[in-house]
């Protein structure tokens, strides 16, 4: 019986594959049969737990019906996509994504992300050494007050949080002066690769010029744009086949994206698919052994404006900045291999630059956020260092990291599951 029982179980992951694949045939030709009824510009897909058939709408096209009922319409014919009433609206050739551009006589004036590069604090700047909970808090979970393992985490203009809810499939908000729970304002359906779904979402940002969500969805190695209009169910795919982690937007709308796997980052147009290199791309090296113009597992980005990259590099301990056309970066802060030194960062992930070139890092294993001044050759402790705890004088394993317009201070922490907001105190 006991050889039995085992034979049983060590059989049994391959009858669980058997079963869904011979259930995924049912769901398939389901599917076949004039697309489940979902229309020519949805795509069709069968829980294979209940059978119900699901359409989501193509790339392109937003729904104008209900989650039951989905009706699918070119996205250009709705709000003109989103583009504003000075852009034109169309698709991109090969992608079909919405793409805007600006009218004859028109110019952007404004930043196409809401990334918040014009923040001035001031070189002796200090935050309160007591944080205030703003989103999670409440443990490890699903609910809509709870976070599970929070990482890239984002600020608006008017304050309005999105955090990358890693362990939960879904990006979250929190508007300024909302008590009540945050929102799901993407993904939230569990890990799948659907349209409709993410998978372990490591950043995300607010691009305001179309008014959506760029997310890297870093399980599915894709970059998705998810709409932040009311009634949105599902998002698209901007780039495909990326193991991408950190993201960034400059103020002509070029994206950038760090990838962990080539060690390099990269500068994307809408609708491009290969991008321009801007940092690494050169192998990677460890520690001392590191070049100037190689990375080493490089996660999150701040590009100011002037087109400047800054990068955090993970396994190198260290913050580098690339000028824009730069064949190599220069070490702004770290450096000096792991360790818990005012020289030192152990495992640098959010990253924040104000007007004054101050670095501003996450050093996720050291538990605190340091500031590095320009030029400088060793760091001051802002907030955290404290050790590792959930008091609001301590930090455990941050990783996103933003500023809002006042100057206030985000830090999301995987290890208490909670995103805090530390406030900025009044000069003299």
């Amino acid at each position: 019986m006991v050889l039995h029982g085992r034979l049983l179980y060590a059989w049994l992951p391959l009858l669980v594959v058997l079963l869904q694949a011979f259930h995924g045939r049912f769901a398939e030709g389901s599917c076949r049969n004039n697309n489940g009824g979902c229309g020519k510009n949805a795509l069709c897909s069968e829980n294979r737990k209940t059978s119900a058939i699901k359409c989501t709408c193509k790339t392109g096209y937003t729904n104008t019906g209900s989650a039951v009922h989905v009706v699918c319409k070119d996205s250009c014919t709705i709000k003109n996509g989103g583009c504003g009433p000075h852009a034109t609206c169309s698709h991109h050739a090969k992608t079909n994504a919405v793409q805007c551009t600006k009218k004859a006589g028109h110019t952007n004036t404004r930043s196409a992300s809401e990334d918040i590069r014009t923040v001035n604090i001031r070189a002796n700047a200090m935050w309160a050494r007591n944080g205030m909970t703003i989103a999670g808090g409440n443990g490890l979970g699903g609910a809509t007050n709870q976070l599970s393992y929070p990482f890239g985490l984002f600020v608006a203009d008017d304050q309005t949080v999105v955090i990358a809810d890693f362990g939960n499939h879904r990006i979250m908000q929190r508007k300024n002066g909302d008590t009540t729970n945050e929102q799901v304002v993407a993904g939230g359906n569990g890990a799948g690769n659907g349209l409709h779904q993410l998978f372990g979402p490591t950043d995300v940002l607010i691009d305001k010029e179309t008014d959506s969500l760029i997310i890297c969805d870093w399980g599915n190695q894709r970059v998705v744009r998810w709409s932040r209009r009311s009634g949105t169910t599902q998002g698209e795919i901007l780039i495909a086949n990326i193991y991408c982690y950190g993201l960034a937007m400059d103020e002509q709308g070029n994206l950038y994206v760090s990838n962990y796997v080539k060690d390099e980052v990269r500068r994307y147009k809408l609708g491009d698919n290969i991008g321009t290199l801007v940092a690494g791309g050169n192998g990677y090296g460890c520690g001392a052994g590191s070049a100037l113009n190689q990375l080493n597992w490089p996660t999150y980005l701040f590009v100011d404006r002037q087109q400047n990259v800054y990068v955090s590099e993970w396994v190198n301990h260290r913050v580098m900045k690339w000028n824009k056309d730069a064949t190599a970066g220069i070490v702004v802060a770290g450096g000096q291999g792991a360790g818990c030194a005012l020289t030192q960062l152990n495992g640098p992930l959010g990253l924040f630059v104000d007007t004054l070139g101050t670095v501003y890092v996450a050093d996720e294993f050291n538990h605190r956020v340091m500031r590095w001044t320009h030029g400088a050759t060793q760091g001051t402790v802002v907030v955290g260092g404290n050790g590792p705890g959930a008091g609001v004088n301590q930090l455990n394993d941050p990783a996103g990291l933003s500023f809002d317009r006042h100057g206030n201070l985000y830090v999301a922490e995987y290890g208490n599951q909670r995103a805090q907001r530390f406030s900025i105190e009044k000069g003299c």
